[in-house]
This record gives structure tokens, C-alpha cells and sequence, in this order.
């Protein structure tokens, strides 16, 4: 009798890529749209999410722990100081300049979804096979291909 062979453990991928519209549908800035300017994988660090879900991580999709940047939504503001540089060249100036700066900060995948292209409406993606074997993104309202527009 052959030993059964282990579960491959599938990776989930972010379905949200750079380059996509997407609106926020919580939070302050719940319903602006915007275009995503970087997907970042576990943002707080693996540290501060093992402590806050101990064991249970393990079990849970990574997705979890992604989030992305959308350029003028989630906007921090950054008080920085002028600084003197430590290695100084004729090329770079001996002072940083100081003042406030915004930041957009990441968001949670589940707080924001894609909006179709097409038919202008936020949707769910679903997957459909091409006949060369490609998988690509479709719409579930109108099913055409979800562009990005990088």
C-alpha cells in the first residue's frame, strides 16, 4: 500500500495589482477611488502579526497580512526636521530640507476592491482560461478582461 502523498500548500496571490483602480469602501475616505501605486506583502512585519495571532497564523490565508498604497487616499502627514548629512560631497547639500510631508499609507485588501474598466462598477474578479492557457482576470458584472493600466 503507497503512503498517501501531502497536500501541496497553494500560495494565494493578492488579486489587487499595481496599476488597478480601486474604491475604499471603509473608512474616512470610503468611496473615492483611486489607482494603486504599490502592493505591500505584511506590513507590519511578521513579528507584530505572529504576537497578535499567535498560532493561529498558520492557519490563516496570507492575504492577511497584504495591503496596498493608493495614491491620494489614506494621507499622513510626516513632520520632518532639517538634518545635516554625514557625508557631504559638492553633489549632495550638507542640509536636508525639513517640513511636512504626505504620505499615503497602506490599507487593508479587504477595504478596497477593484473597479472594472468597462462597466465602471466595483466587482469581485473571476478567472477565465484563454485558449493559448493563459489565465486571465475577468469582470463577474460584465465579464470582459480586467486591463491594468500601469
Amino acid at each position: 500500500m503507497a503512503a498517501p502523498q501531502p497536500q501541496r500548500k497553494v500560495t494565494k496571490v493578492a488579486e489587487i495589482r499595481r496599476g488597478d483602480t480601486v474604491v475604499v469602501l471603509t473608512g474616512k475616505d470610503a468611496g473615492k477611488r483611486g489607482k494603486v501605486e504599490r502592493v505591500v506583502r505584511d506590513p507590519q512585519g511578521l513579528k507584530k502579526t505572529r504576537t497578535k495571532y499567535g498560532s493561529r497564523l498558520d492557519r490563516m490565508s496570507p492575504l492577511v497580512t497584504t495591503a496596498v498604497v493608493v495614491e491620494g487616499i489614506n494621507i499622513s502627514k510626516r513632520h520632518t526636521k532639517p538634518r545635516q548629512s554625514a557625508n557631504t560631497t559638492d553633489r549632495t547639500p550638507k542640509i536636508t530640507q525639513g517640513g511636512i510631508l504626505d504620505l499615503a499609507q497602506p490599507l487593508s485588501l479587504s477595504k478596497v476592491m477593484v473597479v472594472c474598466s468597462h462597466c465602471d462598477k466595483p466587482t469581485r474578479i473571476a478567472h477565465r482560461t484563454l485558449d493559448n492557457g493563459r489565465r486571465v482576470r475577468v469582470c463577474r458584472h460584465c465579464g470582459e478582461q480586467l486591463e491594468v493600466k500601469s
